[in-house]
């Protein structure tokens, strides 16, 4: 039976409607932002049938002495929240499930929140999750997020945090078969003015066929966040928990697929990072950033869909590649660089090649901007970061920065971001790298043609094989063509 987003239930509805199934019991622990959540179970009516205990341990000792101390004394953070979900699910399972294992789906609902303080120096966030069964005596499911409060009002962010509650709660018992619909159903009653969501994870034996990495891109797709973040295992991160007070090196691409000429983009990027004077090379996170836009084909219309299935190939490759991966909504450098800043003070690097350079000082992609690229540049420049150029090939001549000739109004300016070490040319590249395309080499792909191993990694030549990716023709006899098509304009 499909499942139906059924936007018309309200707050209230929801909360009565988990009252009244006689199956659904369990507890709410809440520290932070007061406790709404359980407060809505409280005044929509019959919230004994529902709740077994609400607790709210503020104080540091009490929550120590409850969930146990912490090696990093962070209380707003998904370890206390875990610790949190273990500690209050077990206690139902050791209280009740012998009295009532056998009629009940226990739940225990979390959350430790951070909202605004009252001389509002502070920004709201926090994590929430809940554990859950669907069967009774069945094993259960865990479904965790990361939530930024945006209210400039403690009692809206607290009231946005009962909402919010709610609708997980909702979801996790009647939107579970659609992961799609139960996203979307966390916005129910509010608006993405109020909260972003910018990480969720449903883990257990009810969502084995969920992958989070589409729950990242779902969450950017669907405006819940700018930006998503996973590891190279896959499992997806709150980016403040990855890129907080770390010097960030970002590269930016299709990578469909990722070839050599990617790989020595970055690792010449990163080697000259690193010699930067205020660098900390212990403390250095590198990122491979798709943007939406990229996620799509080059020609496509805005409302085109994503190829979902083409979006996980390239992040597979990414991952196997070791590569924590940005999903983002950042068309212009300015804005990913704005974004990072927020999280991280610490130098940044951002790689790109030479055509992204002449793109960044054309204004007309500033026209929305009413200090059009002068304003773009404040936010780029002005912030500790720097650009390395990875040069391109054009009719036999290499370009790079020396070669630019921005328009005759922008050249003072191109020479105060140099002389003021914001760009910088990329050093020591592999030269061959430069006449090699990824679309030729996608081309050559999709034909099966002799010789596209030798411009793609060995391990990502694999996995195409294996895996029958990007159009290669598994199933047909490779056509004999020369592969030095790919060094072709």
């Amino acid at each position: 039976m499909q499942t139906i987003h059924n936007k018309e239930i309200g707050t209230k509805q929801k909360a009565l409607a988990i009252n009244l199934d006689p199956k659904i019991y369990g507890s709410f622990a809440e520290i932070g932002a007061g406790q709404d959540v359980a407060a809505n179970f409280f005044k929509a009516g019959a919230s004994s049938g529902t709740i077994a205990k609400t607790m709210s341990a503020y104080d540091m000792t009490f929550s120590d002495a409850i969930y146990g101390a912490q090696q990093v004394r962070r209380y707003v953070s998904e370890n206390r929240l875990k610790s949190m979900l273990d500690h209050e699910y077990g206690l139902l399972i050791e209280r009740l499930a012998e009295q009532r294992g056998d009629t009940t789906t226990f739940f225990s609902f979390a959350d430790t929140l951070s909202a605004l303080n009252y001389h509002k120096t502070n920004e709201g966030h926090g994590w929430m999750g809940v554990r859950f069964q669907l069967t009774p005596n069945g094993e259960y499911n865990d479904v965790v997020l990361h939530v930024k409060l945006l209210d400039n009002d403690n009692n809206l962010q607290q009231q946005a945090v009962g909402i919010l509650g709610v609708n997980l709660m909702y979801a996790c018992f009647y939107y579970h078969e659609n992961p799609p619909v139960f996203l979307l159903s966390l916005i129910d009653d509010l608006s993405k003015d109020r909260i972003q969501i910018d990480m969720i994870r449903f883990e257990g034996p009810d969502f084995t066929k969920v992958d989070n990495r589409l729950m990242s891109l779902h969450l950017v797709k669907y405006g819940f966040t700018d930006a998503a973040v996973f590891g190279p295992d896959g499992k997806n991160q709150q980016p403040s928990e990855v890129l907080y007070k770390k010097h960030i090196v970002v590269i930016r691409g299709r990578f469909r697929p990722i070839i050599n000429v990617h790989l020595d983009m970055l690792s010449t990027g990163v080697k000259q990072f690193l010699q930067e004077p205020e660098v900390d090379s212990a403390n250095v996170v590198v990122i491979t950033e798709l943007t939406l836009q990229a996620l799509k084909e080059r020609d496509a219309n805005p409302t085109d869909e994503i190829d979902e299935k083409d979006f996980l190939d390239r992040v597979d490759i990414l991952c196997s590649l070791g590569q924590t991966v940005l999903i983002s909504n950042f068309h212009e450098y300015y804005k990913l660089v704005s974004y990072l800043s927020k999280i991280t003070r610490l130098k940044m690097g951002v790689v790109l090649g030479y055509p992204n350079l002449e793109y960044i000082f054309s204004e007309e992609h500033y026209q929305d901007l009413q200090g059009g690229i002068l304003e773009s540049f404040a936010t780029l420049f002005s912030r500790n970061v720097k650009l390395f150029i990875y040069p391109t090939l054009r009719d036999g001549v290499i370009w790079n920065c020396l070669r630019f000739h921005p328009p005759a109004h922008l050249i003072d300016l191109y020479r105060y971001l140099i002389a003021n070490n914001k760009i910088e040319d990329i050093r020591h590249y592999n030269e061959q790298n430069l006449s090699i395309q990824t679309d030729k080499v996608l081309e050559l792909i999709k034909q099966g043609a002799e010789g596209w191993e030798a411009y793609v990694p060995a391990e990502v030549a694999t996995m195409i094989k294996d895996r029958c990716l990007f159009g290669y023709p598994c199933e047909v006899e490779p056509v004999k063509e020369v592969a030095s098509a790919a060094n072709k304009a």
